[in-house]
């Protein structure tokens, strides 16, 4: 039977045990932080995977493990997300999309809102006929924001730009676009000149040198794991799956774009759910939170600086001998 193999299992973990109000609880160490990951009996196992994996845009293996660990354990859990993944009809039946070889541009940032990337992405009209997403990512921490529009005109992207990013977050200090009219038109550089920001865009031998181009990879990928009734609605399921996205650790920043923008850890559905402890430090004074935040965003803000200029070595090092092996 299942339970034994488990409870053999569990009893290695023994040492890493804990109760909590008579609920089992394992010891995880992420960092310097300390993680109490619920114990899942089998028969609950299948909701969260369906709730971390399915309801968060069908992710892939690394990005939904990071997901179930850092909230639940259970024994050859890795291994049960892989067959989860691999067995899941609607990952099987979407093909990512390749990456396409290009000139690699690296741009160095180093805090939220340093730099705005913008960019537009077009799929075949839903059943309202849209057809647009304007698509804004802040390039230090990923964090992302989609909005599906009527058009691509430079009134329509100005009042996308104030109204979802600028009255929401701040203002960016740089603006990096392609060369598209509606980018460059008048009224975006008249929005940016009375904001404060500088625009800047990528050259035309180098159209790829717009970061927001890998999460709109990204996104199209999410977007293909619709049924075919939900893809007739995609203008609808557009802004949950950015949600989703921002909500998993990025590979390039170690950290969740929510937790990098914001400080915290994001609430999910099965949070809620299965009544898991909301991860924050106790404070007793406003000012002391800030402090506590500033300090904590400050260590993030490192980690993450430094785990994306390996990243970006390890690209370069990809992209340059993907060109030497095309020129032979």
């Amino acid at each position: 039977r299942q339970e034994l193999p488990d409870l053999v299992r569990l009893l290695r973990e023994l040492n890493r045990l804990e109760l909590q109000e008579d609920i089992l609880y394992r010891r995880r160490r992420d960092g310097e932080e300390v993680l109490f990951q619920l114990v899942l009996p089998e028969e609950l196992r299948s909701i969260v995977l369906t709730s971390l994996h399915d309801d968060m845009g069908h992710m892939g293996l690394e990005r939904t493990l990071d997901l179930v660990q850092s909230r639940f354990f259970w024994p050859c859990m890795a291994a049960d997300i892989e067959t989860k993944i691999k067995t899941c009809n609607r990952c099987v039946r979407r093909k990512a999309l390749p990456e396409r070889s290009a000139p690699l541009v690296n741009i160095k940032t180093t805090r939220p809102l340093e730099l705005l990337c913008m960019d537009y992405l077009s799929l075949e009209p839903d059943q309202s006929n849209t057809k647009d997403i304007l698509v804004f990512t802040d390039h230090f921490t990923k964090f992302a924001i989609a909005i599906p529009t009527a058009n691509q005109k430079a009134k329509t992207v100005a009042k996308c730009l104030w109204e979802n990013f600028i009255v929401c977050y701040g203002i960016p200090e740089r603006l990096h676009t392609d060369q598209g009219p509606d980018f460059e038109s008048k009224l975006i550089k008249e929005l940016c000149q009375f904001s404060g920001i500088v625009k800047t865009r990528t050259t035309p031998y180098h159209p790829r040198g717009n970061p927001v181009e890998r999460f709109n990879r990204t996104l199209l990928n999410m977007l293909g794991t619709l049924e075919r009734k939900q893809k007739a609605r995609w203008k609808d399921y557009v802004k949950p799956l950015v949600h989703a996205y921002n909500c998993t650790r990025n590979d390039v920043t170690g950290f969740t774009p929510y937790e990098l923008m914001f400080g915290r850890s994001p609430r999910l559905p099965v949070d809620l759910a299965f009544g898991l402890p909301v991860r924050e430090h106790q404070t007793t004074s406003h000012s002391q939170y800030v402090e506590d935040l500033r300090s904590r965003l400050e260590e993030s803000f490192q980690l993450a600086l430094k785990n994306a200029v390996k990243s970006g070595e390890r690209n370069k090092a990809r992209f340059d001998q993907r060109d030497i092996e095309s020129e032979r």
